[in-house]
């Protein structure tokens, strides 16, 4: 198709979700947004030199069940940056650019370890059993975090999208990670997740996406709810949402109001960036790395003797 169609094409595609009337047009056109995102990643990332890469550590017998490490040359007692992609539970990757090259280049030279890992995905294993995947790579990133360089006492989890999804999930419902051996964390970050409550979203205008990750069974909703599933155990918790969608920051909002009538430690951060960008963009936006930089300083006494030690991002 000539690139003239194409452009045509994408205009009639827009013409029609405005067309639409605002209580569906908004829904969808986020989501049609967020799948465009999802499938622009922008080439391999650019590392910084110096930075030690342990590939591939298995933390199962699936070739999905793999993780990445990124290391200071030199590190003892690193606090450990714990990553998990998006791709709408169907695809994605732990080497993905937007994943992880402002987040290493911001964070690793200055002490900090992360892991980017994979997991088993659509349509062979539904987001419950990824998240039992996210927590046993959590428990064996634990276990070796010492020989790396870490400290296995000192994760912060985050994940971008459906990688967001599954790490609010584990924070909603500790158990899911106890159950696979993990430790408790310090804290989660939770980018651009606009699945808190799947219920609302099936009962609403939704993408086949979710019928595909979440099925018709409302039980099924509800135990892949991170609002439903809420226990008040989790560690303290932020979740970054885009300003630009009509979703995000809803959610985002009613699950961390949920959680602060536990007594958790929890915010919302809403931002003016696009999905894409709240993961791209972590480590290099000035403003944006700060928000989320003050929740972090405040998890644990090195996580924030780091920070304090950083260059302004730029």
């Amino acid at each position: 198709m000539s690139k003239r169609l194409l452009l045509w094409a994408a205009a009639l595609g827009l013409a029609a979700l405005s067309t639409c009337q605002h209580g569906v047009a908004g829904p969808l056109r986020d989501r049609w947004r967020q799948r465009a995102a999802q499938g622009d990643d922008g080439g391999a990332a650019a590392l910084p030199a110096g930075i030690r890469v342990i590939r591939d550590v298995a933390y199962g017998s699936d070739p999905r069940q793999r993780m990445d490490v990124y290391a200071p040359a030199v590190a003892r007692g690193a606090p450990v940056i714990f990553m998990v992609h998006g791709g709408g539970w169907a695809r994605g990757d732990k080497t993905m650019r937007t994943v992880i090259e402002h987040k290493v280049a911001r964070w690793v030279p200055r002490g900090f370890l992360l892991v980017s890992i994979d997991y088993r995905m659509l349509p062979d294993t539904k987001p419950l059993d990824q998240a039992e995947d996210v927590a046993r790579a959590l428990a064996e990133a634990q276990r070796q975090a010492a020989s790396w360089g870490g400290d296995g006492r000192r994760f912060i989890l985050m994940g971008h999208s459906a990688g967001a999804h599954l790490v609010s999930l584990l924070e909603a419902a500790p158990a899911i990670a106890e159950r696979q051996g993990a430790a408790p964390w310090l804290g989660a970050v939770s980018l651009d997740s606009a699945a808190y409550d799947i219920a609302a979203i099936m009962r609403g205008p939704h993408m086949r996406l979710y019928d595909a990750a979440f099925g018709s069974d409302s039980q099924d909703w509800a135990a892949a709810s991170p609002l439903v599933r809420l226990d008040g155990r989790g560690a303290p918790f932020l979740a970054v949402c885009s300003t630009r969608r009509e979703e995000s920051c809803p959610q985002a909002e009613r699950f961390v109001a949920k959680a602060k009538s536990f007594g958790t430690q929890a915010a919302v951060i809403g931002e003016d960036l696009s999905h894409r960008e709240i993961n791209d963009l972590l480590g290099s936006d000035p403003r944006y790395t700060a928000d989320v930089e003050a929740f972090m300083r405040g998890l644990d006494p090195a996580v924030a003797r780091l920070l304090d030690a950083l260059p302004p991002s730029h």
